[in-house]
């Protein structure tokens, strides 16, 4: 089996180079060596290098920025779908596709549904459901579309790297307690994308896209997940000292974009479907941390 991986040097990108199984045979092109915003360029790789199954990793995800650059959001999320999409048609290959959960509003208390109805709240996640449902018009069954959150990993920018800087500087730290969601160690979701790929070749044909969800185990506020971090970097030799970290509301810390206030999702679905089982988020937080302090 052959392949692509687009954004490469993102988080998720560099974790599937990392944890490719033996004997798949894959190739990982950046937005320099593959903007997926020009057709003819989408066409002309995918053409010469013929995978049975493109991973697209490629995405504009900085959420705020968005809100003002909304034409290059939708360019990538919304047009460098569909491009790779037709692409993919035009040779007969699977796409798996990462997306998010910032396509719900976060009004919900319960976690969301892989057919529970999108309404994003900010461009980001509008141009990723746009993205999302292009793919779906034009592959139908020959694509999976995964959506995660709150993803982090040894590698790139990221908020555990940020908290863990911020609290080596800081005399302390405000962090927001009011929206809850499921982090996401990259590693594991990379490691689900590769079942995934072993399974594409035998999916049932279907009209739709197969609609999968996909984060860690349990639920946390970022202040839950920054106190987390602070407690396992002290516990690991990572940081010499705590320092105080207050919860504050979302409205404290306004930023361009709004977020849902509740975006966990089920995974259950996937769990059924893949046969991999999710792991609580401080354990993966955890093991994260003894890589990056490996790395170090």
């Amino acid at each position: 089996m052959k392949v692509l991986i687009t954004g490469r040097g993102g988080q998720l990108a560099w974790e599937l180079e990392q944890t490719a199984p033996t004997g798949i045979d894959w190739i990982a092109f950046d937005a320099q060596q593959l903007d997926i915003t020009n057709t003819a360029r989408v066409y002309e790789v995918l053409i010469k290098e013929s995978p049975d199954v493109v991973i697209n990793a490629a995405a504009y995800t900085a959420v705020d920025n968005a809100e003002s650059d909304s034409t290059i959001a939708y360019a990538v999320n919304e047009k460098g779908s569909e491009n790779l999409a037709l692409a993919c048609k035009e040779i007969n290959a699977k796409l798996i596709h990462v997306s998010t959960d910032f396509v719900f509003d976060g009004k919900q208390t319960t976690p969301y549904s892989v057919d529970a109805a999108p309404s994003p709240i900010n461009v980001y996640g509008a141009s990723k459901l746009m993205g999302d449902m292009k793919i779906d018009d034009i592959l139908g069954g020959d694509a999976t579309i995964i959506r995660t959150a709150w993803v982090y990993s040894a590698h790139g920018n990221n908020f555990v790297k940020t908290m863990l800087r911020l609290m080596a500087e800081k005399p302390e730290l405000g962090v927001i307690y009011d929206q809850v969601g499921t982090p996401t160690w990259a590693k594991g979701l990379a490691k689900l994308i590769w079942t995934l790929t072993s399974k594409a070749d035998s999916s049932e044909p279907s009209a739709h896209s197969l609609m999968l969800h996909w984060t860690d185990a349990g639920v946390a506020s970022w202040y839950d997940f920054a106190t987390a971090i602070q407690e396992l970097a002290i516990e690991k030799g990572m940081l010499d000292k705590a320092i105080p970290v207050r919860p504050i509301p979302a409205s404290a810390y306004p930023l361009p974009a709004k977020r849902p206030s509740f975006s966990v999702i089920d995974k259950s679905t996937t769990e059924d479907y893949s046969g991999v089982n999710t792991i609580h988020w401080r354990k993966q937080l955890s093991s994260m941390m003894d890589e990056l302090t490996a790395n170090s």
